[in-house]
């Protein structure tokens, strides 16, 4: 692990104020998800994340007194979007999300940090880092970064059919990497629930995912299989007929045809 960069992200001015504001509460505050993917990817992470072990109404309580403005529209999920020293940082409260289907869960707020690392969806985002530099990485997401590999939690098709956004995740991220190492059978899965998807979610939920594909450092990664023959995925083809039927033009002209103008 690089310490330095994981030195320099903890020394940020609003973050380091904010862990201290709840260290001074005998809270535990860590940094987790994408920030801390991001490093071992050599990448600066605009988004910051972060996990606590206390409740919502706690956290408001803390921002409160230390005057940081906050939004709290996701409550009901233990997330608060705070904003101290003027950056945005979202902090959540660990949780299991429980009888989860399609966008919908249950949550049980809890104490134990690998619980909560076990409800997100890829190895390597589940890590944490603590304030003292300190690296949680319960399910080996460092060693599938270095193998370039996207690796769900659990089941995968356990797991998809708990957040269906997971399928145009897992292809997002195989933009994170050059040569991503796909494995055919978990290709095969993610696949086979495209269509169920579309029951799900929303024409604007796929397009925003793909959108985010489009600024991925390998974007043809999340649309081919194979630079080579130029071959797509079948998500994209499934996505374009879907779009076509439900004469959803937003994700046809300011989405999918991009893809065609960058394969070509």
């Amino acid at each position: 692990m690089n310490n330095k960069r994981t030195s320099d992200l903890l020394n940020k001015d609003h973050i380091k104020f904010l862990i201290s504001i709840f260290e001074n509460n005998n809270a535990e505050i860590r940094l987790v998800g994408g920030c801390i993917r991001d490093i071992f990817l050599n990448k600066v992470s605009k988004d910051i994340d972060t996990a606590t072990d206390i409740k919502p109404n706690e956290i408001i309580e803390i921002l409160n007194k230390n005057k940081i403005e906050y939004d709290d529209f996701a409550i009901q999920y233990g997330s608060i979007i705070s904003y101290p020293l003027e950056h945005k940082v979202q902090i959540t409260t660990l949780r299991e999300d429980v009888n989860q289907m399609g966008r919908h869960t249950n949550v049980i707020y809890t104490k134990d940090w690998q619980k909560d690392a076990a409800r997100r969806d890829f190895t390597f985002n589940a890590m944490y880092l603590g304030s003292d530099n300190k690296l949680f990485d319960y399910f080996n997401g460092q060693e599938d970064i270095k193998e370039m590999k996207i690796r769900f939690i659990g089941e995968i098709e356990e797991r998809i059919k708990e957040d269906y956004l997971r399928i145009y995740r897992y292809f997002r991220f195989l933009g994170l990497f050059e040569l991503p190492n796909i494995t055919l059978k978990d290709q095969k899965i993610v696949e086979k629930y495209i269509h169920e998807s579309l029951s799900v979610l929303t024409n604007d939920m796929i397009r925003q995912e793909v959108l985010k594909m489009f600024n991925m450092l390998y974007p043809l990664n999340c649309f081919n299989k194979s630079h080579q023959t130029q071959i797509k995925f079948k998500w994209v083809e499934i996505i374009k007929e879907h779009f076509i039927r439900t004469n959803y033009e937003l994700g046809l002209n300011k989405c999918l045809n991009k893809i065609d103008n960058i394969i070509n």
